[in-house]
């Protein structure tokens, strides 16, 4: 299949009836909103980007871990492999692992569909990642086959790792090839994605329900993919059938979270009170809101998601159709070219408060990493700083070491790693964004103890290791 690229034009905001001042209240808002770090925006009315800006020090080439946005691509390849006749979605699944028909003899399991792993509706009441893996470490989909659901497929809705990943292996089977490989040509050049790199397993496998790193442009593109039924500029890349099938519900969630969780799951997208989403942990979003012809792509750092959501809907949604002004469009203009994200904040708890911050100056020295109990804290042992020449920043990590530039009192960017520094008295304050994943670590240097505490404004889903987070190389693999 080959297929041409088509970019989205970019238009002002008054030329399509959208009023300025309410994208500016988005900003704002995902600037204000307490817990909500924004990373990247774009937003699409009517075909065309009306606005489009990120956060210093993320960048719009760089990608970006979408952590279960990766679904819905998983999805479209599903869709894709289904329109070429690759396979059926009513296909059971032990069908495509005939290797594991003796062992599974679960009638449930056995009467399985695509359809139904499609839908989070495997017929498991909760989720079955931990039960796959300890039953088989190296095997997932044997793992997950030999989980029992405990009521009959299609019947339940329960989010559920394992049935992406079980897709994400039928798609490689399927075709012969990686998920990556086999959408290259049918969807991710076709889009014109600079970046898709998947995270994968110990044996190679992208695992399907998480781990691909790629651009906000990219999350944009795929929902006004599915915004034109699958139609990108001459080709129809998926057809319009697997649209209105992955957009509306067909399991029940009326028992989830609130409202925007409420309306349903469809085949890896959530339904929303407005339109339907491809969402990701700590608010990675594709809205895609057809009956106002409307997507809204973010990329950011939050624990909740339900702010970010009620403050699109509160601010986007009256702007389309209310008229606008130039001036408005040229106020929206600079402020999307100038964000940036604040740099190091002080940490909290008792004690007395730190210094003031000494401008441009910073403590040389090394220091181990205090003690910590929690599984989730980054997987540091020490934090040198040297100071001959350009200010250095090393992370070490047992074996491994993590250099970069560090910023005193404003972002500096080494590859994955972005720093803000600032000294207060005895105590070095450090922020280092991993700029190709959500994560912001801060570290407090205190030079009276010598030790160094550590803590993430989010802990990463997929581990502790800090040489982990980033886009992965195509020798990379990884265990979760």
């Amino acid at each position: 299949m080959t297929s041409t690229t088509t970019t989205l034009p970019t238009r002002s905001p008054s030329d399509l009836g959208v009023d300025a001042r309410g994208l500016l209240a988005l900003v704002d808002g995902l600037e204000a909103t307490p817990g909500v770090e924004p990373h990247g925006l774009v937003v699409v009315h009517r075909g065309a980007v009306v606005a489009r800006g990120w956060w210093a020090p993320y960048s719009a080439e760089r990608p970006h871990l979408v952590y279960s946005v990766s679904k819905s691509f998983t999805a479209t390849a599903v869709g894709i492999a289904a329109d070429e006749g690759l396979l059926t979605i009513d296909d059971t699944v032990i069908s495509w692992f005939p290797e594991l028909d003796a062992e599974v003899t679960d009638d449930r399991t056995r009467r399985m569909r695509l359809r139904h792993l499609l839908a989070m509706a495997s017929g498991h009441l909760t989720e079955t990642l931990d039960r796959a893996e300890t039953l088989d470490p190296t095997n997932v989909v044997r793992g997950f086959l030999l989980t029992p659901p405990e009521a009959e497929p299609g019947s339940v809705f329960a989010y559920n790792q394992p049935c992406t990943y079980t897709l994400a292996e039928v798609v490689r089977r399927a075709s012969g090839a990686t998920l990556v490989h086999y959408l290259r040509p049918r969807l991710v050049d076709p889009l014109g994605i600079d970046v898709a790199a998947w995270q994968r397993d110990a044996t190679g496998a992208e695992l399907g329900y998480s781990g691909l790193h790629t651009t906000t442009d990219a999350v944009a593109a795929l929902g006004q993919l599915h915004l034109q039924q699958g139609r990108w500029g001459d080709e129809q890349l998926v057809s319009a059938a697997w649209v209105a099938e992955a957009s509306r519900p067909h399991a029940s969630t009326a028992h989830e979270g609130s409202a925007d969780w409420q309306q349903g799951y469809g085949f890896q997208f959530w339904v929303s009170t407005h339109g339907y989403r491809a969402d990701g942990a700590y608010g990675q979003f594709s809205l895609v809101v057809p009956e106002h012809d409307l997507v809204v792509a973010i990329t950011s750092q939050t624990t909740d998601t339900r702010a970010l959501l009620d403050l699109v809907w509160a601010t986007v949604l009256p702007a389309l159709g209310a008229g606008g002004s130039a001036d408005d469009d040229a106020r929206l203009a600079e402020r999307l070219g100038a964000l940036t994200l604040p740099g190091v904040a002080a940490p909290t708890g008792d004690g007395d408060p730190l210094e003031g911050s000494s401008e441009g100056t910073v403590t040389a020295g090394t220091w181990t990493a205090a003690a910590h109990a929690d599984r989730d804290q980054p997987s540091l042992s020490a934090m040198v700083v040297t100071t001959d020449g350009t200010p250095t920043l090393t992370l070490v990590e047992g074996d491994h070491r993590l250099d970069a530039a560090l910023g005193l009192g404003e972002w500096r960017t080494t590859g994955p790693l972005a720093t803000w520094a600032e000294q207060h008295g005895d105590h070095l304050l450090v922020d280092v964004v991993f700029v190709e994943t959500p994560h912001r670590l801060h570290l407090d240097a205190d030079r009276g103890t010598g030790t160094v505490s550590a803590r993430w404004r989010t802990a990463p889903l997929h581990g502790p290791d800090l040489r982990t987070l980033r886009a992965p190389g195509p020798d990379d693999v990884a265990t979760r």
